[in-house]
């Protein structure tokens, strides 16, 4: 139970870091609902939302002492990849964009509220929180600690199982009412944990879903 290899011990660790998601994303929903934004609601996400994510980063460089890893490639390593993920993702984002302006596309859940609720404040604040906050805690939930406890042996059956998991928790995780949106986040996130597989670095889909959350609050 005290190292990451025990199967008990993982699942109780992963549902305590899932908990620690869902404390800040209702922290998220409670000041989205407010327009203006409040301070103390603010001062209370900046405490939960901190809190949360140095115990991740704690946790995941702790735990990675456990596992040997024979290949790790520097996010930055193979520059052209990372380039053209960039590229990749920037270009699917505006195109989704493009098609959510005609009506082809509905509007994500937090679009929908910057849309009724449009102002200078409310605007950084999904910068920070939908750009920032959470994609980094999204991404040690669906791709670092889930391969880490349940995707570590080298094969390609469980590469691909564990990219299909992982796109799949990382939709639920942004949390998506329409099922085009949901299976849109899903194709992302498995993305994501294939630059993971690949560069074997939780900075790489990290950045990714970064790139790709901050593209989509910018061009509401």
């Amino acid at each position: 139970m005290n190292t990451p290899e025990s199967r008990e011990g993982n699942v109780i660790r992963y549902a305590v870091y899932l908990i620690g998601y869902v404390m800040v994303f209702a922290v998220v929903k409670l000041v989205t609902r407010k327009s203006p934004l409040h301070v103390w609601d603010l001062i209370l996400f900046g405490v939960v939302a901190a809190m949360i994510l140095l115990f991740y980063v704690y946790r995941y460089n702790r735990e990675n002492r456990f596992f040997a890893r024979d290949f790790k490639l520097p996010w930055l390593g193979n520059f052209s990849a990372v380039v053209l993920l960039t590229l990749v993702i920037t270009a699917t984002r505006i195109s989704i964009s493009y098609l959510q302006a005609y009506g082809k596309i509905p509007f994500y859940d937090f679009q929908t509220i910057y849309l009724k609720n449009q102002s200078t404040g409310m605007f950084w604040f999904l910068i920070v929180v939908q750009g920032i906050i959470l994609p980094i805690l999204q991404e040690f939930l669906a791709t670092g600690f889930l391969f880490n406890y349940a995707f570590r042996r080298d094969s390609v059956q469980v590469a691909v199982i564990g990219i299909i998991v992982s796109g799949l928790i990382f939709s639920v995780l942004n949390y998506q009412s329409s099922l085009i949106n949901f299976f849109i986040e899903a194709l992302y996130g498995m993305l994501f944990a294939w630059s993971y597989l690949y560069s074997q670095t939780i900075f790489m889909p990290i950045y990714l879903a970064m790139l790709s959350s901050i593209l989509t609050v910018i061009m509401v």
